[in-house]
């Protein structure tokens, strides 16, 4: 027998697709197994669900192979015999198959998807919530006051009607649901004021002014005056003129306002560091607009930066630094006499001394080694310069002050204090000098010939005898300059410079993992007043632009150069507080 199996389908836009095949065999197997020759993948119908076959007189036999019956034409049966001459619906689950012959030809199994009627629709809608809920065009509108009352009218309302305070961070916000008008969440520095945007924003849709920003930063001061700043700033272009005029009409500050460069509602980060194109726009061509500033042109670190002007004392008693560039050569006069190269030479006298202080004083109480940098010149708390060096724990080990011993204590000058010395060594015993015995681990041997034996000569009542330590050979003239106070011998006051570069900031720490010797030529330096400091040369060797690609490490203008002037809330070895740091050092009681 031959059944034509004809498959209606339909696309997304409603057309249909129809599918026919013909098949030649007395008994056509309906279920939902892919073998069977009709498959209908619906879960409600059985693997192997119906068998239609031929039965006598030219009628179909239906009948239902497993535990499930079927539909034929609206009644539920086992099994069922029909004439397909005048037709017939087989319902499957969800499939309708309409079985029909017409003149004589095959049999027509035309397979279609059931939809769902009307009667059984309005059935299920009728236990929906939409039937007792409003239209959808009602709640929309709902919502939409709902959002206005709730994140307008509120807002605005509780704005209007809040104290008038002046900003205050600490203060929790007055204004209800200001958080809903946020364009973003703010910077860590500000994460504080999430929900208390009065703080910053005082009145309605104007922007951030200085002064409310001055509540807190009361203290940070300014790159340079104001008036001075608008007048060294480069020309703003034409379009940004008109950005500009257009922002000012909303109520933003001008172009040197804090808004300009601190930004916020960018997310929870660290405000970055100004760009080199940032500080190029002005300082690229500053002399310019400034005819009487002193400060060089500078646009990228690798191409166009000015030489070091490092502040330094070029005179003896000088009462303040002056900065000179180190083009020039500059000699510094300090007041001191330090030949670096003698400390420094591996094979040297120093070096031997250093050797024996380990082997006298053990492991632990000397150097045992030639000297280093690192014996003299320790970092300070945050890593960044050096602690002062300090005669009596950095020099005495060597230069030892003891000229006597009375019992078992050492009698020894007071660094520092001239006129001290003076009446210590005048009022020692006038008897001959005892030899200073040995026998102390550390600063070593005291005793005539010791490492330390130092002859200031015999005491006599004159101040003739106890200036010989003053004098050419004294002890106090290995390091210092003579000098004369009111007729009577003295030393040259001693002048150090504890940071030399005033408008950039330098970190020792950064540079740890290199040796001293790769900036510091101290193993050349044979007198106190070279000037031990590297030029724009020798940073070059690792520093360039912000945009060099090949550089060691790309140095933007902000890795050195601290926008806002020293005096805000920053810590006190922050480079930028180099001006603060500049100390005049008295040691000798000037």
């Amino acid at each position: 027998m031959t059944f034509l199996i004809r498959t209606i389908d339909h696309t997304a836009s409603g057309r249909e697709i129809v599918r026919e095949r013909m098949i030649e065999q007395d008994s056509l197997i309906i279920g939902r197994a892919a073998e069977n020759d009709i498959h209908l993948p619906d879960l409600a119908v059985e693997q192997q669900h119906v068998r239609i076959g031929t039965a006598p007189g030219g009628m179909l036999r239906i009948e239902a192979v497993g535990t499930l019956g079927f539909s034929l034409d609206g009644r539920s049966a086992d099994a069922a015999t029909i004439d397909p001459r005048e037709g017939g619906e087989l319902a499957l689950g969800s499939a309708i198959l309409a079985i029909a012959q017409e003149n004589g030809g095959p049999v027509a199994i035309t397979i279609r998807q059931v939809e769902a009627s009307e009667g059984k629709a309005d059935v299920l809608r009728s236990f929906a919530l939409a039937s007792t809920l409003p239209g959808k065009r009602a709640l929309s509108w709902a919502f939409v006051g709902l959002i206005l009352i709730a994140f307008l009218a509120v807002p605005v309302f509780t704005h209007l009607t809040r104290d008038r305070i002046a900003p205050d961070a600490a203060r929790e916000g007055q204004v209800a649901f200001d958080g809903s008008w946020s364009t973003g969440r703010l910077s860590l520095a500000h994460h504080g004021l999430e929900d208390n945007c009065e703080a910053c924003h005082v009145d309605a849709f104007v922007s951030v002014r200085d002064s409310t920003c001055q509540t807190c930063h009361q203290d940070l001061g300014e790159h340079a005056p104001s008036p001075r700043l608008a007048h060294g700033r480069a020309p703003a272009g034409m379009g940004d003129a008109i950005l500009w005029s257009v922002a000012a009409t909303f109520g933003k500050e001008g172009p040197g306002a804090c808004t300009t460069c601190h930004t916020e509602h960018e997310g929870p980060t660290r405000m970055e560091p100004a760009s080199q194109k940032f500080c190029a726009d002005c300082h690229a061509s500053l002399d310019t607009r400034l005819t009487d500033t002193a400060l060089g042109n500078a646009s990228d670190f690798g191409k166009a930066h000015p030489q070091f002007k490092p502040a330094i004392f070029t005179r003896l008693q000088q009462t303040a630094p002056v900065r000179i560039s180190l083009g020039d050569k500059p000699r510094e006069a300090n007041g001191l006499k330090f030949p670096h190269d003698i400390h420094l030479d591996p094979q040297g006298g120093a070096a031997r001394m250093a050797i024996r202080l380990g082997h006298v004083g053990g492991s632990s109480g000397g150097y045992g080694s030639p000297l280093a940098c690192k014996d003299c010149h320790a970092p300070n708390a945050g890593g960044i310069g050096f602690a002062p060096i300090d005669m009596e724990a950095d020099c005495e080990s060597c230069h030892s002050l003891v000229y006597d011993k009375v019992g078992s204590t050492f009698r020894t000058l007071r660094h520092g204090d001239v006129r001290q010395a003076q009446a210590d060594l005048a009022a020692m015993d006038r008897a001959p000098r005892r030899p200073v015995v040995t026998g102390r681990s550390r600063p070593g041997q005291f005793a005539r010939g010791g490492l330390y034996h130092s002859n200031f000569g015999p005491p006599v009542p004159t101040l003739v005898g106890v200036n010989r330590a003053l004098a050419s050979g004294g002890v106090c003239r290995e390091c210092h300059l003579p000098a004369t106070r009111n007729g009577m011998a003295d030393v040259m006051p001693v002048n150090l410079t504890d940071r030399y570069f005033l408008h950039g900031g330098f970190s020792h720490a950064a540079h740890a993992q290199e040796k001293c010797s790769s900036c510091h030529k101290a193993e050349t330096s044979k007198a106190s007043a070279d000037l031990l400091l590297p030029d724009l040369k020798s940073c070059r060797e690792c520093h360039l632009g912000e945009d060099a690609v090949k550089a060691e490490v790309p140095s933007g203008c902000a890795m050195c150069h601290s926008y806002h002037v020293p005096g805000g809330p920053m810590p006190q070895d922050h480079p930028a507080r180099a001006r603060e740091n500049v100390a005049i050092v008295n040691r000798m009681g000037r």
